[in-house]
């Protein structure tokens, strides 16, 4: 068994270029085997059993579940997380919106009251695997962060991951469609809630249809602003004043978001495009 058996085994699920990328991935988490170990043969010198579980693995990988669930764990702003099956997957474009909510906290707002001494408050709706609350706690000073999530699995995966990595995040199941009454009670409101239209679907990939959660994903195509809506609604009253609301949106209603936190009573609205050139985050502030 060599390295280009391997990656030539994913090659039904991946491009050539994405499974030689994997395989090196599987070989150095899982076995310890650094770039030069793989392409000066190492791989045929695993043991028996080494050479059982990398088997395993590839039967996984080959029926396209996501190199995350496989291994468990998921690369995220320089830190790695914990990820099941039920948890999507972090995404490198969410690291950019996490980037952008930490610069913006960094800056002194002239806007804003000078609360030096105040805890930034932080509200994460829709964690996940904790990902963006965990982030935005180690990274930005005596952030006060508390994650919502209406899925019980994703609120234990965001537990573990906050608690593995020394992160102070406070973990509630809260239904982002139902939100409770607050009043001016958070400096940031920050989400990635399901933004793909059950029509998108065909153009997606095999390994995200087939395995990360629907419910984390896909929003009904009659409907497709229903998770923005019920968060803007909730975050016109329970932002502080000069407080930010931060999304990651699908590019393809840039327009249509625009419009809404607009028609919300948002202001200073700005769209920013991600490494791939596509309008995916979006900031607004409450007056």
């Amino acid at each position: 068994m060599t390295y280009e058996d391997l990656w030539r085994r994913l090659t039904s699920v991946y491009d050539a270029g994405e499974a030689k990328a994997i395989v090196r991935y599987v070989l150095d988490v899982g076995f310890g085997m650094s770039a030069t170990d793989v392409y000066c043969g190492k791989v045929t010198q695993l043991t028996a059993d080494e050479c059982n579980r990398l088997e395993e693995i590839m039967r996984r990988l080959a029926c396209a579940e996501p190199v995350q669930y496989v291994l468990g764990q998921a690369d995220f702003c320089g830190r790695t997380f914990r990820v099941a099956s039920g948890v999507l997957i972090p995404r490198p474009e969410t690291e950019e919106l996490c980037a952008w909510i930490t610069e913006d906290r960094t800056e002194k707002k002239p806007h804003e009251k000078d609360c030096t001494d105040a805890p930034t408050t932080i509200l994460d709706i829709g964690t996940g695997s904790g990902c963006i609350a965990v982030t935005l706690s180690l990274d930005i000073a005596g952030a006060d962060v508390t994650a919502w999530d209406v899925s019980e699995t994703a609120l234990e995966t965001a537990r573990r991951n906050a608690i593995g990595l020394g992160a102070g995040v406070k973990t509630e199941r809260q239904d982002a469609l139902q939100p409770p009454d607050d009043t001016e009670k958070w400096d940031v409101i920050v989400s990635n809630p399901p933004y793909i239209c059950r029509r998108e679907s065909d153009t997606m990939e095999r390994n995200v249809l087939e395995h990360e959660p629907h419910t984390a994903l896909f929003v009904p195509d009659d409907n497709p602003l229903m998770f923005y809506r019920a968060i803007a609604g909730y975050a016109r009253k329970a932002l502080r004043p000069g407080g930010g609301l931060f999304f990651e949106i699908n590019p393809i209603y840039a327009t249509d978001m625009l419009t809404m936190l607009r028609d919300n009573g948002f202001s200073r609205i700005e769209t920013r495009k991600d490494s791939f050139g596509k309008e995916r985050m979006m900031m607004a502030r409450r007056e």
